[in-house]
């Protein structure tokens, strides 16, 4: 009988092999029947549904917002809030009733002229030839009635009354008349300036005096203000404006008024846009010859008011994040109305009763669950 090439593996080995081979089975079956079993355990089902970003939110709400324009300029450097206070004839001051930087208010009192004699004769010559020239045009008419005067002689005594009527108008309008004359103010303001003083003789025309504009009922641009010229297409006539002292005594101190004007071109002195505006001079402590700086609420009007940091941009436009009652991010798009500091007024489909994400949207994508951090929407 030939011997076998290869040899006879033994019994006692092959047994040993095959119970190593069903332990190691037995062992991989119970390792993942215990994974199976840890992953739908309460721990592990918290694990997996953990947020995976912490965010802050504040409430949001609709309010009226204004985009501030900021200029600066002088109270009372309007030529259009000044009045200059003359009088039409040669006259000496008798009394100044009023000082500078005193308020005054319409029909109050200034000072006391008398008119130069010279000017009282005038006026009173004026009224002498009106009574002449109606006395000869009233004979003239009789004889021309009876045939003793000619058309042309009743023409020239018309002519002649009407000049004298003419003339004495213009001396009535001098308000020239004999005696104290008490000059009083024709508007509400500020006396900005005396040109002369008690005892003064002035001659016609000559400045006696300047008002600046109050807030009475002849108020007007008493403030004019430089803008830069990109911003001065949102001014408008009418829009509010709050004014500040740039000295550190008025530095906190606001004064409300309103645009009056808004220039056309550019200055070619300062380079920007002239802007006159109107303050209330009685109620301030802004007196003529202040320098402030003011704050114009431009393009007014009620949007969502959210803080800068909660607005996003990418190539769809500007968005924010709002957490849903189940705590998942919704992205809303908004549109950017005015800026206003650090607040935005946005158009856009927002909730009132959800919050807005203003920390951590950047990690944020629509739909993502999220955990609040901080509490209840502030």
């Amino acid at each position: 009988m030939r011997n076998s090439p290869l040899p006879t593996p033994r019994p006692r080995v092959v047994a040993v092999a095959l119970a190593l081979a069903c332990a190691a089975l037995l062992g991989a079956a119970v390792h993942a029947a215990s994974a199976a079993s840890a992953a739908d355990s309460p721990a592990a089902a918290d694990t997996a549904n953990q947020p995976a970003v912490s965010v802050q939110t504040v409430r949001v709400q609709r309010a009226e917002i204004a985009q501030p324009v900021r200029g600066f300029g002088i109270v009372a450097a309007s030529a259009a809030s000044l009045t200059t206070i003359n009088l039409p004839y040669l006259a000496r001051i008798v009394q100044m009733r009023v000082q500078s930087g005193q308020t005054v208010t319409r029909g109050t009192p200034l000072f006391v002229v008398q008119a130069d004699p010279a000017a009282v004769l005038a006026a009173t010559q004026a009224k002498s030839a009106v009574t002449l020239a109606q006395g000869e045009l009233a004979r003239t008419q009789s004889l021309y009635d009876k045939g003793l005067a000619t058309q042309s002689q009743l023409a020239s005594a018309r002519k002649a009354a009407d000049d004298a009527q003419q003339a004495l108008a213009a001396q009535n309008q001098t308000g020239v008349a004999s005696g104290n004359k008490v000059v009083t103010a024709p508007l509400d303001g500020v006396v900005l300036l005396l040109s002369a003083a008690q005892g003064d003789q002035v001659q016609a025309g000559a400045a006696i005096l300047q008002l600046a504009a109050g807030n009475g009922r002849d108020a007007r641009a008493n403030l004019m203000l430089g803008v830069e010229p990109s911003d001065a297409g949102a001014i408008h006539a009418g829009d509010a404006l709050t004014v500040r002292g740039l000295s550190t005594a008025l530095a906190n101190t606001l004064v409300n008024g309103r645009v009056a004007l808004v220039g056309a071109a550019v200055n070619p002195q300062s380079q920007l846009v002239d802007v006159g505006a109107n303050v209330p001079l009685g109620q301030s402590p802004f007196i003529p010859g202040t320098r402030v700086r003011a704050e114009i609420a431009t393009r007014p009007g009620t949007h969502w008011i959210v803080p800068r940091a909660a607005v996003l941009k990418d190539d769809q436009g500007a968005y924010v994040f709002q957490i849903t009652p189940q705590t998942k991010a919704r992205r809303v798009a908004v549109t950017i109305q005015v800026e206003n500091g650090g607040q935005y007024g946005v158009d856009g489909r927002l909730d009132a009763a959800q919050g807005l994400v203003i920390s951590g949207n950047y990690e944020l994508k629509d739909g993502m669950a999220v955990r609040l951090s901080g509490g209840a929407p502030r």
